[in-house]
């Protein structure tokens, strides 16, 4: 599906699209959609890789300033010494 879209460019860039289509041998519209394409990849990977580094922090045992295997630590320590 294609949808009609007026854009205004000034003329340098006009100038250099005319080029890289030129250099490429496609149209203007292909030569932009490929680009936007190109430069939207980029932006997911971007998204996804931050997601990524959220989620491996999650995965330390740690909360904010509170780490859940020191709190085990701690709670174990305490049963041994009050276990009588």
């Amino acid at each position: 599906m294609t949808i009609d879209k007026i854009f205004l460019f000034n003329k340098e860039t006009i100038k250099q699209l005319e080029e890289i289509t030129k250099f490429k041998g496609k149209t203007q519209t292909e030569t932009l959609q490929e680009l936007i394409e190109d430069e939207y990849k980029k932006i997911r990977v971007k998204k996804k890789l931050e997601a990524l580094d959220k989620l491996a922090g999650c995965l330390t045992g740690k909360i904010g300033d509170i780490d859940l295997k020191q709190i085990r630590i701690e709670r174990a320590i305490h049963r041994v010494k009050y276990k009588d």
